[in-house]
């Protein structure tokens, strides 16, 4: 540390990394660590830094660290650090655990300089054991409504800075890398109303509606749509698009939970980049009251992040930093337990994919659209929060490539045991066009 005490910083780093790591890292105290030439430059700025990590040995005190600029990159994007990332990752050969003796020194040179609190960036949500113990339990209407407004309730424009014109907040499809943002949105929606199949006149339910897209794209089909959010922003956004392109007789967007929806009998229902939000332990209920809904021979149309690989003893998970920063209560299956889930609710699993690579390439142009409205994006939510969106988006972007996360379709049909042998359930072999 400073003022001359035994071990500098460039020390410390040196219990955590292999001395041949091809990386270069300045400290506040004036040492070095590394090869000056390293592509990769790191910076110690403030002594609030080594404390973080101390109190938070984990993401945690790194991403204060980092959003709070006590840990700065020389030549970073805040808006895309997605290079940064995947140079971080290709190093992670070099990192070494410290001994026991070597951890208790390290901490005891911390703190010889004396206990001290590092700040937490504004931007940082309350914990879930800081919720649960304010009474939201985690997937209650009240809690759902708190975290999804978290999420949501920011700021309209500022999702329009990174998410373009088609207000899309889930996976595009891609036909090939060269298709743009827009194009692959549109061809995702296409896509999803294709597998439903629905007709003129019918009925769509849209779970987790977002800004609307999908909801003014099945009302131009001539489909009657109605959309739910729990995001006060959403829905205000959604209705004034819906009325500038006069579809007020096809299409709606509510504030609603979905457990609260009063029709039934739809013809298809999408739930698009919803489920992360309604918890494992709760899928099996969730598409029990799709069920509910669905009309007979009514189709359901599933799109959900899935994880890669099972969790211990199969149980969920998320990273302190989504739960924290972004998405509080969210909530990962497998796409095996998933599919599991959806059939013991009664329905029949008629065909499922894999998008994951397509995440990946959504993602990027996220990070290129924030990096191109940068200064909107930080007028419209402040610096910190714009810095820890970007920290998220490139983050997902290399877990998506490197198969951490997935993200799957599931298309489902309520059963008619009626049986229907001339065919009219549903085709024998997919209808839509890939």
């Amino acid at each position: 540390m400073a003022n001359g005490k035994s071990m500098t910083v460039a020390e410390m780093l040196g219990f955590f990394l292999d001395p041949a790591t091809p990386i270069r890292m300045d400290a506040f105290d004036g040492s070095h660590f590394g090869p000056a030439d390293a592509s990769l430059h790191l910076k110690v700025t403030s002594p609030n830094c080594i404390y973080q990590l101390l109190a938070h040995p984990n993401e945690i005190g790194a991403v204060r660290a980092y959003v709070l600029g006590d840990l700065d990159v020389e030549g970073i994007d805040y808006a895309n650090p997605y290079p940064v990332l995947r140079a971080l990752f290709s190093l992670a050969s070099y990192a070494r655990r410290p001994s026991p003796v070597d951890a208790a020194r390290l901490a005891a040179a911390v703190l010889s300089h004396g206990v001290r609190r590092p700040p937490v960036p504004q931007t940082e949500g309350p914990s879930k054991f800081a919720r649960i113990k304010e009474g939201l339990l985690p997937h209650t209407e009240r809690a759902d409504s708190k975290t999804v407004s978290f999420h949501y309730d920011m700021s309209n424009e500022f999702y329009a800075d990174f998410l373009g014109p088609s207000m899309t907040y889930t996976c595009a499809v891609f036909e090939d890398e060269h298709m743009s943002l827009e194009d692959a949105q549109a061809n995702k929606l296409r896509l999803i109303l294709d597998k439903l199949g629905l007709r003129p006149g019918e009925r769509l339910l849209d779970i987790g509606c977002g800004w609307g897209s999908m909801v003014i794209t099945a009302a131009r089909r001539g489909i009657k749509a109605l959309g739910v959010t729990l995001s006060k922003e959403q829905a205000a956004w959604a209705n004034e698009w819906i009325a500038r392109e006069g579809l007020q007789d096809l299409a709606e967007v509510r504030v609603q939970d979905y457990r609260e929806v009063p029709e039934h009998d739809f013809d298809g229902i999408c739930s698009i980049g919803m489920m992360e939000h309604v918890g494992v332990k709760n899928y099996q209920s969730y598409f029990e009251e799709m069920y509910r809904l669905l009309k007979p021979m009514g189709r359901l149309l599933n799109h959900q992040i899935t994880i890669a690989h099972d969790k211990p003893n199969g149980k969920p998970g998320q990273d302190e930093f989504l739960d924290r920063y972004i998405f509080p209560d969210g909530d990962l299956g497998a796409p095996g337990f998933i599919e599991s889930c959806i059939h013991d609710a009664g329905f029949n699993v008629v065909h499922q994919e894999n998008l994951r690579q397509h995440y990946a390439l959504t993602l990027h142009h996220w990070c290129e659209n924030l990096s191109d409205n940068w200064d909107d994006a930080v007028k419209q939510v402040g610096f910190e929060r714009a810095k820890v969106w970007g920290l998220y988006m490139a983050a997902c972007a290399l877990n998506f490539e490197i198969d951490g996360i997935q993200i799957h379709q599931f298309l489902a049909v309520k059963p008619d045991r009626v049986g229907h042998p001339d065919g009219k359930w549903y085709p024998l072999r997919p209808w839509w066009r890939a």
